[in-house]
């Protein structure tokens, strides 16, 4: 089986168990991918499979066969951060880090499907990530600054850990 993961193609001999998360951290190498909750609730091992955001805690590696997958470390290619890498960093969105890695994920496709996204919707895409350290207000913040989007800082909803 194999998959080309952060545009390298890799070729393994696979659990069919084995959880995707498990292979990009155990075999790879890739610690970027967290895995918190091991349910597909913290948004924390997400990763981009084709595309789309996968929670790689929930996907066996075998489902990746084929598959084109980027982590967190292949959204800076040649360790140059990316444009939203680079405003979390400005507008210090990054605490403790653990959340970090999913959220920028998430983030990136929204950001890549082309359209300049609402408020509602930044809201809607970070709606899957448990952060407990920023309050997600930083957090907005650098993604409006990419996004280019209003600059307001409104508060978002409890339920989404604003404040």
């Amino acid at each position: 089986m194999g998959f080309t993961v952060n545009g390298r193609f890799v070729t393994a001999i696979l659990e069919t168990d084995e959880l995707l998360c498990d292979v990009l951290r155990e075999r790879l190498h890739l610690f970027g991918t967290r895995v918190g909750c091991r349910e597909g609730v913290c948004g924390s091992c997400n990763v981009l499979v084709d595309g789309s955001v996968v929670r790689s805690c929930l996907m066996l590696a075998t489902q990746a066969d084929a598959c084109e997958i980027r982590t967190v470390e292949g959204l800076a290619p040649n360790g140059h951060l990316s444009a939203l890498q680079r405003a979390f960093l400005e507008h210090g969105a990054v605490q403790c880090g653990f959340c970090t890695a999913g959220v920028l994920i998430g983030v990136t496709a929204l950001l890549e499907s082309g359209v300049c996204p609402s408020e509602a919707e930044i809201v809607e895409t970070l709606a899957g990530n448990l952060c407990r350290c920023t309050g997600y207000s930083k957090i907005l913040a650098a993604i409006r600054a990419v996004a280019g989007t209003a600059v307001d800082v409104r508060p978002i909803s409890r339920q989404h850990g604003g404040t």
